[in-house]
């Protein structure tokens, strides 16, 4: 009978933590953890200091930290650096959009998903994104924080859907996935950063089109004997 009373009560006991009780018969506050309201506090606040102080060189983890309301010892429990801070803020308010979409065609899944690329290249994110691969070019912290945060997680996700494709034979079994990607998303950032013809969504339409009926061609280069 004890085994059993002394059973029941840790099942009891269980459920109780489950269900939010700590013990002593007070209940969990609802909500996301403070840490994690504080988490993101700092990269709405990194988003928003960008935009009015005149971009990354004026950028500062105190000014932040003042922002967010948190002490400067909270923003670097996350990010060593402010490159990093200002690669994950970015990736993370494209986060949702930049998603790859599942609708059965290799084809539309990437030009729906390269279209939200454009869309946000042509808001005023698109001015961040700028100043992050200029500034990238002579601050190799931060455009290897563009690659970690941003582009790499993105490309992991395309790899994945281009495989679908190959899956269901819309691709070639042996398709090189990263000169795919390439011609695919270059062609993109040449025309946003170069600025020599106008960046239309329908442009990834144009690209898709191209590059992926043409990797679905067998090479035409002699084979070697």
């Amino acid at each position: 009978m004890r085994q059993n009373h002394t059973r029941a009560a840790a099942v009891q006991n269980r459920n109780k933590l489950a269900n939010g009780d700590n013990g002593n018969g007070a209940k969990r506050s609802p909500g996301r953890p403070r840490s994690e309201e504080s988490r993101q506090s700092i990269l709405r606040s990194t988003l928003k200091l960008l935009k009015e102080d005149g971009g990354f060189a004026e950028l500062s983890i105190e000014a932040i930290a003042a922002d967010a309301n948190v002490g400067k010892t909270t923003v670097y429990r996350w990010w060593p650096t402010k490159a990093a801070l200002v690669a994950d803020a970015f990736s993370a308010s494209a986060d949702a959009e930049l998603r790859f979409p599942d609708t059965g065609s290799v084809q539309t899944d990437m030009s729906l998903q390269m279209r939200r690329l454009i869309r946000i290249f042509r808001s005023q994110r698109g001015k961040l994104v700028a100043a992050l691969l200029a500034g990238g070019q002579s601050d190799p912290e931060l455009i290897a924080a563009f690659r970690d945060q941003f582009l790499w997680p993105r490309r992991k996700q395309a790899c994945k859907t281009l495989q679908r494709g190959i899956d269901r034979g819309e691709l070639p079994p042996d398709s090189d996935m990263n000169l795919i990607l390439d011609s695919l998303y270059g062609p993109i950032y040449m025309r946003f950063l170069i600025r020599h013809f106008e960046l239309e969504e329908s442009f990834a339409d144009e690209i898709c089109s191209i590059i992926l009926n043409g990797a679905k061609t067998p090479s035409l280069s002699p084979q070697p004997k």
